[in-house]
């Protein structure tokens, strides 16, 4: 299906300043608390994917087509304004692509705690679609009852709740809002990066990793620099893969520095 808009989520008034984008089986609210600490002197917008929360579903999850329709929707939104685009995981090589494809449309640009790199496990995420779509929607009782029998597979009650904000309430029963078929069918195309993908981005790029996080590591910086020339990464502590998550104070200082030094 064609692609008119994204659902979005704005923060503060005005033409959005900043663009956020979420990781596979999130949503664009995941970054509420890191946009609300922003102030109403930053507005942002929080973006659904496509195949995620609100949005429509596609059959084409490769990056550059993902990068082609966020770059779309933002040109609707931005009305001639240039825009700092966040991404976390999934959505941090969103906005990669989206910056080597549609440089005109970027300030500047934050990647959260991923590389431009394959991953062959999906960085375990075919387990979590796995159980999701394994989840009896027609037996549950309630958000309670989908927690249980997830806990076998996802040890993690953090892991677990993020995953269950994909349950959805529909009338007497439920449904997932994310697209699990798809990513699923799709996921050595959401854990890979694409050989050719476009020019590199000579703008300013704010890499952020988690300390105990260990999906960026000292040998992905060669690959990062040879499309971003100008990254720049920080380490935050006391944070594994969800940053923003676990240290929303540190990620909010650390992103509103960088905005001030976009803005000059």
């Amino acid at each position: 299906m064609a692609v008119t808009a994204l659902f979005a989520l704005p923060q503060g008034s005005g033409t959005p300043r900043v663009a956020f984008l979420h990781g596979l089986l999130g949503q664009g609210k995941n970054w509420a608390t890191i946009a609300k600490g922003l102030g109403d002197r930053v507005p942002s917008v929080l973006l659904d994917l496509p195949n995620h929360g609100r949005s429509p579903w596609v059959g084409d999850v490769s990056y550059p087509h993902y990068a082609d329709l966020v770059a779309a929707d933002l040109r609707a939104r931005l009305a001639g304004q240039r825009v700092t685009l966040v991404g976390h995981s999934m959505g941090g090589k969103v906005a990669m692509a989206l910056a080597l494809r549609h440089a005109d449309l970027l300030d500047g640009l934050v990647v959260v705690d991923i590389p431009p790199d394959r991953s062959a496990g999906g960085y375990g995420f075919a387990t979590y679609l796995d159980a999701l779509a394994a989840m009896p929607l027609d037996r549950l009782t309630s958000r309670g009852d989908a927690d249980r029998r997830l806990a076998p597979t996802v040890a993690d009650p953090g892991v677990r709740a993020f995953l269950l904000q994909n349950l959805h309430r529909e009338g007497h029963g439920w449904r997932w809002l994310p697209n699990l078929a798809v990513l699923r069918r799709n996921i050595d195309a959401v854990s890979g990066w694409p050989e050719v993908i476009g020019r590199p981005w000579p703008g300013p790029v704010l890499w952020v990793r988690g300390a105990e996080s260990p999906y960026v590591r000292d040998e992905h910086r060669p690959a990062m620099r040879s499309l971003f020339p100008a990254v720049r990464l920080v380490t935050i502590k006391n944070a594994s893969h969800w940053v923003h998550a676990d240290a929303p104070e540190a990620v909010t200082a650390t992103l509103a520095a960088f905005l001030t030094a976009v803005s000059r």
